[in-house]
């Protein structure tokens, strides 16, 4: 009966040049055998190589994450809506939520593409009828249409869009300035366009204007 202490155990080095040795756990070499050329040996690891290779290993591990992190971070997060038969779509860090169109109240004095304002949760928010603003065909307001608040913690509106597609992502890359957009639209809202003539608005110039934001007190 062989010694149970003679059972080789296996060993598995990862070299610098990345080529990996290994012999199988447990295996028997008969007596009188030699190894031939082709025959991996056992290796006796040192417990500071052991450590230099995890080491190695977790510096791989944290490249690795850092390059899906440099991937992530070049694409762009937007919420995808539509307006009449074009499809639109802001950043989605400036989109509070997706609200409900009900309680409008015209504002006097405004202009056309102000529809009026909503009190959301006692929060004042003016409503622009973006159909309005970038002077495309309009259906009027529907029961149906939805209201993207977009707000940049100092300036909150409301765009009126016929339907909400959810966020998706565009890669940076595939976002052109150069590409033919609405005429009607101006140079400072966009931020460009995507596959799929996709056109993606940019929130905060939006915000930006006051002919579109809209300041009116209402009561709870």
């Amino acid at each position: 009966m062989d010694n149970p202490e003679s059972l080789e155990l296996d060993v598995r080095v990862e070299a610098d040049t990345g080529t990996d040795h290994s012999v199988n756990a447990g295996r028997r070499q008969p007596r009188g055998m030699h190894n031939g050329p082709s025959a991996r040996s056992v290796k006796t690891v040192p417990e500071e190589e052991k450590r230099r290779i995890l080491r190695e290993r977790a510096r791989r591990l944290a490249r690795k994450r850092d390059a899906e992190e440099d991937k992530d971070e070049a694409c762009l997060s937007v919420i995808g809506f539509r307006l009449g038969e074009e499809r639109y779509a802001v950043e989605v860090g400036f989109v509070r939520e997706v609200y409900a169109l009900r309680d409008l109240t015209p504002v006097p004095c405004t202009p056309r593409h102000i529809l009026g304002i909503v009190n959301v949760r006692g929060q004042v928010v003016s409503v622009t009828d973006m159909k309005v603003l970038f002077g495309l065909p309009g259906n009027g307001v529907r029961d149906d249409c939805r209201v993207l608040i977009l707000s940049d913690e100092v300036m909150e509106m409301g765009i009126l869009v016929d339907e909400v597609f959810g966020e998706m992502r565009i890669p940076m890359e595939k976002i052109r300035s150069q590409m033919p957009a609405p005429k009607s639209i101006k140079q400072e809202y966009l931020r460009g366009v995507a596959q799929d003539r996709l056109v993606v608005l940019d929130a905060a110039a939006l915000l930006c204007d006051e002919q579109i934001v809209v300041h009116e007190e209402v009561g709870d």
